[in-house]
């Protein structure tokens, strides 16, 4: 199946999930992210739960000073994981999922009010439910995309055989499969995960891409020697850092991938968008693939 859908995500994606720790107005978000549009970056990604599902409102709040920023983004929000926040007065329940139908549906609703908007772009299932029940799934997508809630939909985190399973029951093709990957965590290259996407043409999305800034500040072993690499690697094609080295790393995999950006500094994001001009070999590619491994392809 060649999924026509399959390049509807752009290759970086403002993430909003650390949007309450910025501490920023209202106004503030909108400036960052009307600066955004203007360096070429316009995806966002959020999750109901984000900011113990605070987030989703606040960046609302941003929209509603300018309605008009609605037709300029796409928004990508996810839902599915239902935690024991003690804040919320849930304690002594334990986290879950629920990829029920009516929980999908309720939470996409949810989202849509606050988000203060008409449709979401799209809804991913935000970790793989072990109650998973493939065809209710299903139901509620055809509820969501009849009704004109939901354009399109995918997962995230979800390994090759459930993302198959979940395919089977649709009629149209899931668009993306938010996984996490970096050159410090690269379990995706070997799992089947990044196969899938090519396979299917489904853009993966990727987050955490700098290893929740473990390439930037760890000692442990494995960060020292990649720190050392991307250095080395950086200076011969011309990076200005060494998240540039990353993202031009990530960016060369032949799935097409997205990347999700946690920043909220539009210094950073410019400088993201300033890495997809860079080019690298595969000498250099795999030097970087060594710095993590700790040893040589065989």
């Amino acid at each position: 199946m060649v999924n026509s859908n399959g390049r509807c995500i752009d290759e970086l994606v403002l993430g909003f999930w650390r949007l309450l720790d910025w501490q920023v107005t209202p106004q503030q978000c909108l400036s960052f992210l009307e600066n955004a549009i203007e360096v070429g970056v316009s995806h966002t990604d959020h999750a109901d739960i984000y900011g113990e599902y605070g987030c989703e409102a606040e960046f609302g709040k941003a929209l509603k000073l300018k309605p008009s920023i609605r037709d300029e983004i796409k928004i990508i929000t996810k839902c599915g994981i239902k935690p024991a926040f003690a804040s919320l007065g849930l304690q002594g329940k334990a986290n879950h999922y629920d990829s029920s139908a009516a929980h999908i549906i309720a939470s996409a609703q949810q989202s849509l009010k606050n988000f203060n908007t008409d449709r979401l772009d799209v809804l991913l299932i935000h970790r793989p439910d072990y109650l998973m029940n493939a065809d209710e799934m299903a139901e509620a997508f055809n509820t969501l995309k009849a009704n004109g809630d939901v354009i399109d939909f995918g997962v995230s985190n979800f390994t090759p055989s459930q993302l198959s399973l979940l395919q089977s029951r649709l009629d149209f093709e899931l668009v993306t499969n938010q996984i996490e990957f970096s050159p410090y965590e690269m379990k995706a290259l070997d799992d089947g995960s990044l196969d899938q996407c090519q396979l299917l043409d489904i853009k993966p999305m990727l987050w955490s891409p700098l290893a929740g800034g473990r390439l930037f500040s760890s000692d442990d072993e494995k960060a020292v020697r990649l720190r050392a690499v991307l250095e080395q690697v950086g200076a011969e094609i011309g990076a200005t850092a060494i998240d540039q080295v990353v993202y031009a790393w990530l960016l060369m995999h032949p799935s097409a991938p997205s990347v999700v950006l946690g920043t909220g500094n539009i210094e950073r994001v410019k400088s993201a968008v300033d890495a997809k001009q860079l080019t690298m070999n595969r000498e250099q590619w795999y030097r970087i693939w060594q710095g993590s491994t700790g040893h040589s392809v065989p």
